[in-house]
C-alpha cells in the first residue's frame, strides 16, 4: 500500500481516471502471458513524456519500484511488478507522431500497436518489418523493450534493427535523448541499441523513431508439406546454407498443426508430420525464380506436397492460421509455458530432435513452431500449473532443453527477453564478469534498482 501522500502526489499528475489503487483495477494487472501472477500497489496511466518524468522524480523521492507495461502479451514475466511497486501503462500513450517519408522514418508513442503503424505505413507504400505474432495487440514500447523478432526476421531482421531514435526517461525522472532521424549516427556510445531490449531495466521508453523502407513490390507464399518435422528442419537448414533468403521459413510441427487445422479457412493435410510455410517478396521475376528453387529443395528433400497461395486471400489465410498459434495453445489446455530458443540454423535438426525426446523423457505434451529461417524455436508445453509434478517435470524439461541450447552454440532468448523465466539460466550463456558488467551498467541507470526490478539483473 502507497502512502496517501504519495497516491496524491500521483493523482495530481495523472488525474482520477489515470491511477488505480482498487483490488480489482489491481488484478487486471496482475499477471502478462507468462504462467506467474504479482499483484502492484498500483497503476498509474501518464499520457506525456513530461507526467512519466514527475511521476519518476516522485518515484526516486520514494523509493518506489516501477515496472512499465505495454499490452502485457510478453512471455517471460517482464511486465509484472514481481516485488510489488507500480505498474506504468502505456495505453493513452497511444499517437502515431509523424510518419516522416522524405526520412524515410515514423515518430510514435510507445502505446501504438505494432499493426496499426504497419498499416498506416503501408498506405504510404513503405513498410515496417518486425512482425511479432501478436502484432495485432502488442505495442512497439514492448517490442523495443524485449527487441521482439517474427517472421520476417530471417530476412529483414528484428527491432533493433529499425529503431533509429529514442526518448527516454531515467530513473530519477530526467528525459534524455538518444539518436535521431539519420541513418548513420556513430556520436558516442550506442545509448539507442543499448536500450533496445534492456527489458524495461534501464529507463523508460517514451518515444521511438523507426526506420522504415520500400514496400516490397510483390510477395508469394509457399506451404510445403513433410512427414516428419525433422525432414522440415533439414530442408531449412539446406535452403539457407544454399545462400537462398526468402522473407520467412516458419516450422509447424504436428502438434501444433493439429491445433490450428482450419484455422480462418487454411487447411493443413492430415499426413503433415510437420509444414514449412515460406514467403519471398521483391521483384516478381525474382520471387518467381526463387519461389521455384524453394520449391524443388522442398521436393528434393522429401516434401509430399508444395502448394504456392495463388492469390493474396489463400495467403493471409495461411498466415493467420500461423498467427493463431498462441491462441490455439492456450484453449488446448489449463496453461502452457512457450519458451524462446535460439540455435546455429545447422544445429536445429538436432534441436528438434533433443525436444522430442526430452517430451518423451517427461511425459509432456509439446508442440514446437519455429521461425526457422534464424533457428528460432518456441517449443509451447501445453500443462496445467495446479499440477504440481507436472509443473516439477515441465522444469526439468526447461533445464536440460536450455543446457543444451547453449551447447550448441544458441541463446537463451531470441526475441521474448529474459525476465523472470529464464533469469536462473543466465549463468549457462554469460561469464559471471560480464553478468557483472551488465549489474554494472544498470547500477549506473538506476542506482536505486527501482525500474523493474527482479528482473534478470
Amino acid at each position: 500500500m502507497l502512502p496517501m501522500k504519495t497516491q496524491d502526489d500521483l493523482r495530481t499528475i495523472v488525474g482520477e481516471d489515470g491511477f488505480f489503487t482498487e483490488p480489482e483495477d489491481l488484478a487486471s494487472y496482475s499477471y502478462d502471458a507468462f504462467v506467474k501472477e504479482f499483484m502492484p500497489d498500483a497503476v498509474i496511466l501518464p499520457r506525456s513524456t513530461q507526467e512519466v518524468s514527475r511521476i519518476m522524480k516522485v518515484a526516486d523521492r520514494e523509493g518506489l519500484k516501477i515496472v512499465a507495461r505495454g499490452a502485457g502479451t510478453n512471455l517471460s514475466g517482464n511486465s509484472v511488478a514481481r516485488q510489488g511497486g507500480m505498474i506504468m501503462s502505456f495505453t493513452r500513450m497511444n499517437r502515431i507522431v509523424e510518419i516522416d517519408i522524405p526520412n524515410r522514418c515514423a515518430v510514435v508513442q510507445p502505446g501504438v500497436v505494432n499493426a496499426d503503424l504497419q498499416k498506416q505505413v503501408m498506405k504510404k507504400g513503405f513498410f515496417y518489418p518486425p512482425d511479432p505474432a501478436s502484432m495485432a495487440v502488442c505495442t512497439l514500447g514492448g517490442n523495443v523493450a524485449l527487441n521482439a523478432g517474427g517472421p520476417r526476421a530471417v530476412k529483414y531482421g528484428v527491432t533493433r534493427d529499425y529503431v533509429l531514435g529514442l526518448e527516454v526517461v531515467l530513473a530519477d525522472g530526467e528525459i534524455i535523448r538518444t539518436g535521431g532521424k539519420t541513418i548513420k549516427n556513430v556520436s558516442g556510445y550506442d545509448l539507442t541499441r543499448l536500450m533496445v531490449g534492456s527489458e524495461g531495466t534501464l529507463g523508460i521508453i517514451t518515444e521511438i523513431t523507426l526506420r522504415l523502407i520500400p514496400q516490397p513490390k510483390a510477395s508469394k507464399t509457399l506451404l510445403a508439406v513433410f512427414s516428419t518435422v525433422e525432414e522440415v528442419a533439414e530442408t531449412v537448414s539446406a535452403i539457407v546454407g544454399a545462400g537462398i533468403v526468402p522473407t520467412t521459413l516458419e516450422l509447424l510441427d504436428k502438434v501444433i498443426i493439429d491445433l490450428i487445422r482450419n484455422v480462418g479457412s487454411a487447411s493443413f493435410p492430415l499426413n503433415a508430420g510437420g509444414v514449412l510455410l515460406i514467403e519471398v517478396d521483391g521483384d516478381e521475376d525474382a520471387i518467381e525464380k526463387e519461389s521455384l528453387k524453394i520449391a524443388e529443395f522442398c521436393r528434393d528433400r522429401g516434401a509430399v506436397q508444395v502448394e504456392v497461395a495463388k492469390t493474396q486471400e489463400e495467403a493471409e489465410k495461411l498466415w493467420q492460421a500461423r498467427r493463431s498459434v498462441g491462441g490455439a495453445v492456450y484453449k488446448a489446455c489449463r496453461s502452457a509455458v512457450v519458451e524462446d530458443a535460439v540455435v546455429p540454423v545447422s544445429e536445429l535438426p538436432r534441436i528438434i530432435r533433443t525436444i522430442g525426446a526430452l517430451s518423451k523423457k517427461y511425459n509432456l505434451k509439446v508442440g514446437v513452431n519455429a521461425h526457422a529461417g534464424d533457428g528460432n524455436l518456441h517449443p509451447s508445453i501445453m500443462t496445467d500449473v495446479r499440477n504440481k509434478e507436472e509443473m516439477e517435470r515441465v522444469e526439468k524439461f526447461i533445464d536440460e532443453m536450455y543446457e543444451q541450447v547453449i551447447a550448441m552454440g544458441g541463446t537463451l532468448s531470441g526475441e521474448h527477453g529474459i525476465g523472470i523465466g529464464k533469469d536462473k539460466y543466465m549463468p549457462l550463456e554469460f561469464s559471471r564478469r560480464a553478468i557483472d558488467l551488465m549489474r554494472g551498467i544498470k547500477k549506473v541507470f538506476d542506482p536505486k534498482n527501482l525500474l523493474n526490478p527482479g528482473s534478470f539483473l
